[in-house]
């Protein structure tokens, strides 16, 4: 049994779309997503797969993906469905498809430690240079909408002012480092969303997506929960590489694409808005034992090699504000208790 198979990920899928939104307005209409086989986009292309044959919702679903090998695995599902394409494509590359596009997402980037660490251009590129590319492509096509899924990290390190990170606050980032590629080219492609907003009339919001976790992590998340998860899943004790004082936001998957979804039909243009919530607000040697103790293991502690430790994000204290998003009349429906065993009963069953 695959991931996609599995009754609590099917379960997630049915809920996410049977939520009450005006899915009317992409009957007829082409949505592109970029970074299709990754967490967050990879479970959006299933919802919208899901509405096309029970609701007969008709949206054509445009996959861009640089691995055609994964797309083709992933996808499999859908590979004779005429609303399905998959692209095999490198966002660093203008984008010169001959379709239509009236909603776009771009949830294309390296989003974990030793990505950071190993590629750190291809890091920088994929925000800057693909999102000029995706925000091009978009305003040429006249599309309805532009997501452009950024993060918790644009906020930088706490300078400890604040208990929470509203969207207007701006913390520290030392941007003559490595790691600064990820945060700084983020808040570049930010600016980049605001210039075409003015310049091209393009109509874009911005998720910043909390740490996400959940069944559709890639294997290749280096991620200090996503290791957590994985050797929680293999019955591991679980290896901490700090002393786990470093209080964070997290998602779950699932809440992540349904807080996409909230901003995608009920966000105004122009505005940032941060996917968490409280329940999910967490120390990481507490989430290190929320995950030992559900997998009947212990937590260890190791230092991290150089590699690791260069992908590292310095912040310790990172914690949304969810207020904005909130308001839209978005809700998490998983604590960080329920979500982390969800994710291990999945995967688990799938090993």
């Amino acid at each position: 049994m695959t991931i996609f198979e599995h009754p609590l990920y099917t379960q997630d899928i049915q809920s996410l779309a049977a939520l009450p939104f005006e899915w009317d307005r992409l009957n007829g209409k082409t949505f592109v997503i970029a970074g299709a086989s990754g967490m967050i986009g990879s479970m959006l292309i299933d919802v919208l797969m899901h509405r096309n044959r029970t609701e007969n919702m008709n949206c054509r679903v445009v996959a861009l993906g640089r691995n055609a090998q994964r797309g083709a695995q992933r996808f499999a599902a859908y590979q004779d469905d005429p609303l399905f394409t998959f692209v095999s494509h490198d966002i660093n590359l203008p984008l010169t498809l001959d379709t239509q596009a009236d909603f776009l997402l771009h949830a294309a980037s390296n989003t974990h430690p030793v990505a950071y660490a190993t590629d750190p251009i291809g890091t920088v590129t994929a925000n800057i240079i693909g999102t000029n590319n995706l925000l091009r492509f978009a305003a040429d096509h006249h599309a309805e909408r532009v997501l452009f899924a950024s993060s918790v990290e644009v906020y930088g390190e706490n300078r400890g002012d604040v208990e929470l990170f509203s969207e207007d606050y701006c913390g520290y980032i030392n941007c003559n480092t490595l790691r600064a590629g990820y945060p700084e080219s983020k808040r570049a492609g930010e600016s980049l969303c605001q210039a075409y907003i003015r310049q091209e009339g393009l109509d874009v919001v911005i998720p910043r997506l909390a740490r996400t976790y959940g069944p559709t992590m890639l294997k290749s998340d280096t991620k200090a929960i996503s290791q957590f998860i994985k050797k929680g899943v293999l019955g591991e004790d679980i290896v901490l590489k700090s002393e786990g004082t470093q209080f964070f936001s997290y998602t779950y998957a699932a809440d992540a694409v349904s807080g996409l979804l909230t901003i995608l039909f009920r966000g105004t243009c122009g505005e940032a808005y941060n996917i968490a919530d409280a329940q999910s607000d967490i120390a990481l040697r507490d989430l290190a034992r929320v995950i030992a103790d559900y997998a009947g293991t212990e937590v260890v502690f190791e230092l991290p090699d150089a590699t690791e430790r260069a992908g590292y994000s310095t912040a310790t204290r990172a914690v949304l504000d969810p207020t904005k998003i909130k308001a839209l009349g978005w809700q998490a429906q998983y604590t960080m208790k329920s979500g982390l065993e969800r994710t291990i009963d999945i995967l688990r069953s799938c090993e």
